[in-house]
């Protein structure tokens, strides 16, 4: 049985990062590769001024969500299956399938912004 991914790795975050708004996401990598909470001492604008690039954001399931129109994520009819889907800019409807929702997510998020569509 698949594990639910709770959050991007640090290979998505860094890719995501080139994509969408710092503030869309809800957590950050901080320089130890640990996922922690956005909290008081790090803020969004802390995050775009690190020229170290010790902070790296990160986002949750809900926080991938929140960036599509209309998203749905789905578990498939096999178990290892998850589907994400959205409307892009076309007015289209957009999906991919991976493992887990966050990786699902991430791949519709990464599609649509090659295809000029998020």
């Amino acid at each position: 049985m698949a594990t639910i991914k709770s959050f991007t790795s640090l290979e998505q975050s860094r890719k995501l990062a080139e994509i969408l708004p710092t503030e869309s996401a809800d957590m950050y990598y901080d320089r130890g590769g640990l996922p922690s909470l956005i909290d008081k001492y790090v803020t969004h604008e802390s995050i775009k001024n690190d020229k170290y690039k010790h902070l790296i954001p990160c986002w949750s399931l809900t926080a991938l969500l929140s960036v599509l129109e209309h998203p749905r994520c789905f578990q498939g009819d096999k178990p290892i299956y998850w589907f994400c889907g959205c409307f892009g800019k076309d007015k289209l409807y957009h999906e991919v399938e991976a493992d887990n929702p966050v990786d699902a997510c991430c791949k519709i998020i990464i599609e649509l912004h090659k295809l000029n569509l998020l």
